[in-house]
């Protein structure tokens, strides 16, 4: 799903708001992250996950090609941590769709195996 994705559906559920607005607020939601993560905070919605920066130390690597030793400066990278009520949702919904995969049913509908005797 893209930005306009969301934006989309979240208009759609939302009937009383123009889509512009939903843009606005998306928009704002995620420039606040952005701004937060850049000041070095971290950024919590629980039930949903944590935001917060990697620092990396500089180091030396090795250039694939001529194998050379090259110097890799220090970087801040964004990371993402799923919360708690996401993770039990997707186990969930997986263990969902694994039951009900129309791969695995039987041709009469029933997912369970047939009984030979």
């Amino acid at each position: 799903m893209i930005k306009s994705e969301l934006v989309q559906r979240i208009s759609d559920r939302s009937p009383h708001l123009y889509q512009r607005d939903v843009e606005k607020i998306v928009s704002a939601i995620l420039d606040e992250i952005i701004d937060a993560l850049v000041r070095g905070d971290r950024v919590e919605l629980r039930g949903f996950g944590v935001f917060s920066v990697k620092q990396r130390r500089a180091r030396t690597g090795r250039d694939p090609r001529t194998g050379r030793n090259v110097h890799i400066d220090q970087k801040r990278l964004p990371s993402f941590k799923a919360g708690k009520e996401m993770r039990e949702r997707l186990k969930r919904e997986v263990q969902c769709e694994a039951i009900s995969s129309p791969s695995d049913k039987q041709l009469d509908g029933s997912i369970w195996p047939k009984e030979t005797a």
